[in-house]
């Protein structure tokens, strides 16, 4: 049984060289596969908005969905770091209400720590977070809840001043406090020059191999979500056929009446009825 990282051990493990694994998880079966992998840290991502809720971005999706999506994590996955997205509208009016709303999140969930979206603009509210006890990783380039303002979910830090402007952010979120940094969407070699500055671990996702770390969405890596698939994402399994391959076999069986056969069905035999009930 592996044991769970502690927050401490993301510093270390980037001195060490040490890359991180992070993947998505909505729900408690998730959640027990992960806990059961070698997977570090799952993310309670507000793309559950897409992926589970149906939504057409991460913008709806409330505190109270995140907070209920949290709470079968935390109980399928006691090996495993979570770490939750504080959806958008919850931490961009005050710095009391993100650390209103963050308290609650951590104390109505078990989380262990809540991931902010944004750069310098965020820093002021990542470091109250941070200074109320709260664990904060933060997250620049490509960020979801904002995509409008940048044009749509496009690649950040083409540039050299847009790449000094992700460094800049990424260092900002090292000094509010921040224990780690989510690079969405940018040119590997941005990445990397954001890498080798910070003390803090970077996760990258689509934002190339020299990141501390990687994270991808379960159901995309999975093959479960086909509305979209970015580039970045590498599928390791494609289940979803898979999955409507079974349903289209159940359905003909039903129909055809071969399911429930006997080895499904039961007898009138005293002792089977006693297992039964």
């Amino acid at each position: 049984m592996k044991k769970k990282i502690t927050l401490p051990q993301f510093k270390e493990r980037k001195e060490q060289r040490k890359r991180f694994r992070m993947v998505t998880a909505y729900d408690y079966p998730f959640a027990q596969l992960v806990d059961e992998s070698e997977v570090e840290v799952i993310l309670v991502g507000d793309s559950l908005g897409m992926v589970v809720l149906g939504y057409d971005s991460t913008v709806p999706v409330t505190l109270e969905e995140m907070i209920h999506h949290c709470r079968p994590v935390v109980k399928g996955a006691p090996h495993t770091l979570v770490v939750a997205d504080m959806p958008f509208g919850t931490y961009n009016i005050s710095k009391e209400d993100a650390i209103r709303n963050a308290n609650r999140m951590l104390k109505e969930s078990g989380i262990e720590a809540v991931k902010l979206e944004g750069g310098k603009k965020v820093a002021p509210i990542v470091e109250a977070v941070v200074d109320a006890g709260i664990p904060v990783m933060g997250h620049i380039g490509l960020t979801p809840q904002t995509a409008a303002q940048l044009g749509g979910f496009k690649v950040q830090g083409k540039t050299e001043e847009a790449a000094q402007q992700l460094l800049e952010d990424a260092l900002a979120l090292e000094k509010a406090g921040a224990f780690s940094v989510v690079i969405e969407c940018v040119p590997a070699d941005v990445a990397r020059r954001i890498t080798e500055s910070l003390s803090i671990p970077t996760i990258g996702i689509g934002a190339g191999p020299y990141c501390d770390g990687q994270v991808l969405v379960i159901q995309d890596m999975l093959g479960m979500f086909d509305r979209f698939t970015p580039k970045f994402v590498k599928k390791y399994a494609n289940i979803g056929p898979t999955i409507k391959d079974a349903l289209n076999t159940y359905a003909q069986e039903v129909s055809d009446g071969t399911f429930p056969g006997p080895e499904y069905s039961f007898g009138m035999d005293s002792n089977e009825m006693k297992r039964l009930y």
